[in-house]
């Protein structure tokens, strides 16, 4: 590269990096905790799960028109919104609304057990793991966060691959891992600051990318329920929104999705008139059986009055992309290990966004023009050998 590219380089990542980093310290420090968020929930008393024994809600157990009447029992007035199945436990949780449109606010999640059909009372919230996430999420600003906190995102891939971009024709002259403890102390950190970041790189990217996908959740499955659902639905299209007193029979509507996806598990249904179903229908979302292929949904949409198969089709790669995002995000496919390991990469990741930030501040006066030239003079040597 010549001097003038290495020199533009040097600036996207400079300023890929400063622009994003104090929040991306404050995403590494709320997702820490977060990757833990089973082993506190359960520390903390609020595992629910794990008291109830019997045969996985996904499997088995009472019928889900029994439950979903036991659930509406508990909240009169309202409507169902979605139903969700453990694929462990007998646990099943309802959220209802006051409408099928409700908005996240005015949701109420119950726990019940499926095989006893006994109404475990709202779901329990952590509220410190609940504080966390929201401001992990979306800052506390619902949308507008959740889109900003994906721009820091893509910002922060920027200034990873930028940063790759410089450190290879600075390290052709040196064995890799190389900390150079004769040179001054600001040379050694940003020894150790290009070492970890590298170390970092592969994991950094997939965290960074996830991150991006899951903050663009909303958009993106708004674009999947004005596309492909209103393609799938299109007979529908002229018809008024069906009521919630005309809702049909679940177990109905899950024997025909069945019939259509077999051997596979329900992982939850979106009622009529929700973000992830139509107006007419409800919208079954059914996940692999393998650990690899659990993340990935295929829905089935069933007309709720009559409980006949509409549809079934994969969703988007977009829209899978986003499914598998999540867990992968906090390291959630391969039990605690991967935890520990998501751990110990999210404190190196912290150690080298706050040493990026010092060494930002204890620069120096034509500190770009020195970087340039030592990168440049890595590379002429290399062009030479």
């Amino acid at each position: 590269m010549s001097r003038t590219t290495i020199r533009i380089w040097y600036l996207i990542h400079k300023w890929s990096s400063l622009i994003p980093t104090a929040f991306l310290l404050m995403l590494c420090v709320s997702g820490l905790p977060l990757i833990f968020h089973d082993e506190i929930d359960a520390a903390m008393g609020f595992d629910t799960e794990k008291s109830l024994s019997g045969v996985a809600s996904s499997e088995g157990g009472l019928p889900l028109d029994t439950m979903l009447d036991r659930a509406l029992a508990e909240r009169p007035g309202e409507v169902p919104l979605f139903m969700a199945f453990s694929q462990d436990s007998p646990l099943l949780t309802v959220t209802t609304g006051p409408a099928p449109d409700a908005a996240s606010g005015d949701m109420h999640l119950q726990f019940l057990d499926r095989v006893t059909g006994e109404a475990l009372g709202p779901a329990p919230v952590n509220p410190l793991l609940d504080f966390l996430l929201q401001l992990h999420t979306d800052m506390f600003l619902g949308l507008p966060g959740m889109l900003f906190l994906g721009a820091m995102g893509i910002s922060f891939i920027v200034a990873l691959i930028s940063g790759t971009v410089l450190y290879a024709p600075f390290m052709r002259r040196l064995r890799f891992g190389t900390l150079r403890a004769r040179r001054s102390l600001r040379v050694k950190r940003l020894d150790r600051h290009n070492f970890l970041g590298i170390v970092t790189l592969v994991w950094a990217l997939v965290v960074g990318a996830t991150g991006a996908i899951n903050a663009f959740a909303d958009p993106l499955t708004d674009a999947w329920r004005n596309g492909e659902i209103a393609e799938m639905t299109a007979a529908y299209a002229s018809s008024q929104p069906l009521a919630p007193a005309d809702y049909g029979s679940i177990d109905k509507a899950m024997a025909a999705a069945q019939d259509a996806l077999p051997g596979r598990n329900p992982q939850f249904i979106g009622f009529p008139g929700g973000s992830w179903s139509s107006g007419h229908h409800y919208a079954i979302f059914f996940q692999g059986d393998r650990p690899v292929t659990e993340h990935l949904l295929t829905p089935a949409l069933v007309d709720a009055a009559t409980g006949e198969l509409t549809d079934a089709r994969t969703m988007p790669a977009i829209n899978q992309a986003l499914m598998m995002s999540k867990p992968l995000h906090f390291g959630d496919y391969g039990g605690l290990p991967l935890k520990i390991l998501w751990a110990l990469l999210t404190l190196a990741t912290i150690w080298v966004l706050w040493t990026g930030i010092f060494l930002w501040l204890r620069r120096r006066g034509g500190e770009i023009d020195r970087r340039v030239d030592e990168i440049a003079l890595g590379a002429r040597k290399e062009m030479r050998a």
